[in-house]
């Protein structure tokens, strides 16, 4: 539960309650361990060790954390439902104080607790007082601990009739390691190469029915990744349907109302093998389960979905627009546009794109996502070759570009620039596309390059822009999306900036 305070006497007032303890919280929680007692009323100092917070009787500095607990029964689990009332504001509090009385929270592992979906631990009741009348208010909320949370807040995410492809499951519970992506009406998913037992095996097919059922998709198709792009791609990125009717060799999804056409195999075909260079020129260079590529050449990168809005919207950040004047007329141009995803939403905007990209194929495929939308493709260019040749071309033609998209896989090579790496020469990439940028122009900057840390993103960025004779006005970083949640254990890969240069 959140409360905002939507005005400054509002604010004044929900900040004096919480700080004199006036509101009461309540919550509640699952264990696999029953309390010692039915009722607890529990005090200690927390103090904080790393990650952790612990009672510590000797911590005379630290402010008293004071919990009562109640137990509430069981749940259809065979759980206990254990109510909690922090009557003190303490981090962590609540879970310090059951771990240490030997009931930790169900999921939460960082305090000893079994591992679970999720942590078991719901916030149900919150009262205050109304800040203009000073009636009590209750709010309440009732617990879904039954519902698969991290389908709730992914659909939260989602507005069906207007998308029906995006992330539905990204290497964490209930299938740790595996990625599952939903492509209209089908799911692809892809898994390490460990995950190779019977019951394993069957664990993930039980999932894929489970959510083909929730979303009313016609089948799934189940892959093993096997130890990374160049064996993978060497055994010719075979899978098992496990669940409903095979996918055709190309159908068509909608992300934001946009439609593109997508396959389960590469250009050639759904059944087509492909080279490790081709794979990793078509945009993404480590298809493991939890990057971006993880579902290979599919003709989409979903990650990049709130980027392409973007460009779609108008709309960057506050204050921010994608575009420097009007995206009527326009002039856009997206390198290593692999199937034109920018392009066709620079051009549903009402730009004019220029599309690059090493493969024709590729270019091909976006010229029919551009039909897919009722654009005409000739209408805009679309140049077949090596990024680099293609920027000394444009340059020396005078060539100017409103915005200039910039997002290269991690590795490439090509006959006439060598090999490319973005964590050695992504800024030589930027230099180069410098001079295009117009007058108060659009850099966008991506990459997801997993060992690139963004600090070190960032930096070169503003070396490179500097090195080129240009000044940053206004920057905006923008996060990995939520459907691709980020951890410790996985931190997020994709790192993009958008620039307003000088």
């Amino acid at each position: 539960m959140l409360v905002f305070a939507k005005t400054p006497a509002a604010n004044r007032s929900l900040t004096d309650q919480f700080t004199r303890h006036l509101v009461r919280k309540r919550y509640l929680l699952l264990t696999a361990t029953p309390p010692p007692k039915d009722e607890l009323l529990v005090r200690s100092r927390l103090v904080r060790r790393g990650e952790r917070y612990a009672s510590d009787a000797r911590a005379r500095e630290a402010r008293e954390a004071v919990t009562s607990f109640v137990r509430r029964g069981e749940d259809p689990t065979g759980a206990s439902v254990v109510e909690a009332e922090p009557r003190t504001g303490r981090t962590h509090q609540i879970r310090v104080h059951a771990a240490e009385q030997g009931f930790p929270v169900l999921g939460d592992t960082l305090y000893g607790g079994p591992a679970a979906e999720r942590l078991y631990l719901h916030a149900a009741l919150l009262e205050l007082a109304d800040p203009v009348t000073g009636a009590t208010r209750r709010l309440a909320a009732e617990p879904e601990f039954t519902e698969p949370v991290r389908d709730r807040l992914r659909e939260a995410l989602i507005v069906p009739e207007e998308t029906d492809a995006w992330r539905v499951a990204h290497g964490e519970a209930p299938l740790p390691g595996w990625s599952v992506d939903r492509w209209g009406d089908w799911l692809l998913a892809d898994g390490p190469a460990a995950a190779g037992s019977a019951r394993e095996r069957q664990a993930v097919e039980d999932e894929l029915e489970r959510w083909c059922r929730r979303y009313g998709l016609r089948g799934a198709l189940c892959r093993i990744t096997r130890g990374g792009p160049r064996a993978r791609a060497e055994n010719g990125n075979t899978g098992r349907w496990s669940y409903g009717e095979p996918a055709p060799a190309a159908w068509t999804v909608r992300e934001n109302g946009v439609r593109f056409e997508v396959r389960l195999g590469y250009p050639g075909g759904a059944a087509a093998t492909v080279t490790a260079d081709q794979q990793e020129r078509a945009g993404r260079s480590d298809p493991s389960p939890t990057a971006p590529g993880g579902s290979g050449s599919v003709g989409l990168f979903l990650d990049q979905r709130d980027n392409r809005r973007r460009l779609l919207v108008n709309h960057v950040a506050a204050g921010f627009p994608a575009f420097p004047d009007s995206p009527v007329g326009a002039a856009v141009l997206n390198l290593f546009a692999y199937t034109c995803g920018f392009s066709v939403c620079a051009a549903k905007a009402g730009a004019r794109t220029t599309s690059v990209d090493l493969s024709r194929r590729y270019l091909e495929w976006g010229q029919r996502n551009f039909v897919l939308n009722g654009l005409d493709p000739a209408a805009h260019e679309f140049l077949h070759g090596d990024v680099f040749e293609w920027l000394r071309r444009l340059a020396r033609k005078g060539r100017r570009f409103a915005v200039a998209l910039v997002d290269p896989p991690t590795f490439s090579t090509s006959k006439a620039s060598g090999v490319f790496r973005v964590e050695a020469d992504y800024e030589r990439l930027v230099r180069a596309v410098l001079p295009l940028v117009e007058p108060a122009g659009r850099l966008f900057a991506s990459t997801n390059a997993a060992t690139l840390a963004p600090e070190r993103f960032v930096a070169g960025l503003h070396r490179a822009v500097a090195a080129g004779g240009r000044r940053i006005l206004a920057e905006h970083f923008v996060p990995q999306p939520p459907d691709f949640p980020s951890s410790s254990d996985a931190p997020a890969y994709l790192k993009t900036v958008w620039l307003r240069l000088d």
